[in-house]
């Protein structure tokens, strides 16, 4: 226990009788009395002034160095919303908490359209995302929302082009985790999250980080433009860090790392979500994983819910493809025309599911991908970049919301825990990139094995229950 101490105020000499013992007691102005060496009626009587005594630890007080300053987060996708969620539970509560301000580019309604899909969550190693669900207090709510992988219902699998069953991968899961991997809609996942925000760091949307630079006291000025076209308005927000957590196409890292893009992976996946009136064809109702034709084309399945799954046929191409415009109606049945003539060789239920396609739901989206960064420049300015904006993976890899998920987390920590930004940075990198880099190569490598023309494995129906 602590010392502690009571110093008078007001007058120059307190002078009175003890109410406890009636032994006259003589107290001055300026003097500390100590709890161990005060005697008896001076604690008696000095218990009988709260009201006119201040209370003291003779330990001296922590700080923090962002005890009441200002964290501005570029981004409330997976990796800035678990971010935000980390902070806020692992801050000492000792302290002041520093503000929060949360930006968003995309309003709500189009987030959520533009997530339909679903990700995979792991739990079979530490770099998973439902190891670092369960340090936040959400894997409960996450699995809530799951449309596969518990139970043992369904599992990630390989199939061949007549639906042969290559490989079906079930690890097991890690300390206590109830599932080696689960499937979860992205605006699912996106949805728990922003509902264990605090009131007072709600998402600010239609709000976009364009740049930011460092000002002469060492702080971040970060240039917001909010609305759109002529409505458009620029504002400048000051923060002591700037957490830029905006994605693979981050305006950030343009602004501040611009020889630092993207780097187109050499394939494209094109597909959408196909709804039936009732559950979706086996075995795609409950597994998911990739079909290989063998002639340099796979394709992606997995439940979305329990009406529809979503699907994307990959293919090594030289070219990337033009936005696509899904109010372009020709555009968009060319893109579905594309993944059935590229699929041909697999067999049914591939064209059932295909033609169910909802055409709002079509994409086309070029495979890129980048190495993860250190922040060798933190000391110049405190701009940390996390998730897919630092090491973006292609939809190919299947890991990014898990690296999202561990990135927040991980900042966090070191940032509640460190002795400054700059050291608490440095330790998250170590962890941060050690993490990506063999995801991000070994995604590389399976892009390439699995569209090589007459890659199909030789024995069908083989079980595996480890990566290769």
């Amino acid at each position: 226990m602590p010392i502690r101490s009571i110093s008078i105020t007001g007058k120059s000499k307190l002078s009175t009788n003890c109410f406890s013992c009636q032994n006259h007691v003589r107290l001055d102005v300026g003097r500390e009395y100590l709890s161990k060496s005060a005697d008896r009626c001076e604690i008696h009587f000095l218990q009988s002034l709260n009201a006119h005594i201040k209370i003291m630890d003779s330990e001296p007080r922590q700080q923090h160095f962002l005890e009441g300053k200002t964290i501005i987060v570029a981004g409330a996708g997976i990796a800035g919303s678990a971010f935000v969620i980390a902070l806020r539970k692992l801050w000492n509560p000792k302290l002041k908490e520093p503000t929060i301000i949360l930006y968003d580019r995309d309003s709500p309604d189009v987030t959520a359209q533009r997530e339909g899909y679903t990700v995979s969550l792991a739990g079979y190693d530490t770099s998973g995302g439902l190891l670092a669900l369960r340090k936040l207090d959400l894997l409960d709510e996450i699995l809530d929302n799951a449309v596969a992988g518990l139970d043992d219902d369904g599992a990630f699998k390989i199939w061949g082009p007549a639906w042969n069953e290559f490989a079906s991968f079930r690890h097991k899961p890690i300390d206590g985790l109830p599932s080696s991997s689960v499937r979860i809609a992205r605006k699912d996942l996106r949805q728990v999250l922003h509902n264990n925000l605090r009131p007072s760091d709600a998402v600010q949307w239609n709000s976009r980080c364009v740049s930011a630079r460092r000002l002469e006291d060492g702080r971040v000025c970060v240039q917001v433009a909010k609305g759109y076209n002529e409505n458009e308005m620029v504002s400048e927000e000051i923060g002591d860090v700037l957490i830029a957590a905006d994605g693979a196409n981050s305006k950030l890292r343009t602004n501040l790392r611009p020889e630092d893009g993207l780097e187109f992976a050499g394939a494209i996946l094109r597909g959408g979500i196909s709804r039936f009136d009732g559950p979706p064809p086996t075995p795609i109702n409950k597994d998911w994983g990739f079909m290989l034709s063998g002639t340099g084309a796979s394709c992606f399945f997995s439940p979305v819910d329990k009406n529809s799954v979503v699907w994307g046929v990959g293919h090594l191409e030289a070219d990337q493809v033009p936005r696509l415009d899904l109010n372009d109606e020709e555009m968009v049945q060319q893109v579905i025309g594309t993944g059935l003539q590229l699929g041909k060789e697999l067999q049914e239920p591939f064209r059932t599911i295909v033609h169910h396609t909802d055409p709002k739901t079509v994409f086309a989206i070029n495979a890129h991908d980048k190495k993860p960064f250190h922040h060798e420049e933190i000391d110049t300015i405190a701009v940390v970049f996390i998730g897919d904006s630092n090491h973006a993976v292609s939809p190919f890899a299947g890991f990014g919301a898990n690296l999202a998920l561990c990135d927040g987390l991980d900042l966090a920590q070191q940032l509640c825990n460190g002795q400054s930004v700059e050291d608490s940075v440095m330790a998250y990198d170590d962890l941060a990139v050690s993490r990506a880099f063999p995801i991000l190569q070994r995604s590389r490598e399976r892009l390439i094995s699995g569209h090589r023309s007459g890659g199909m494995p030789r024995r069908t129906g083989e079980r595996q229950t480890k990566l290769a």
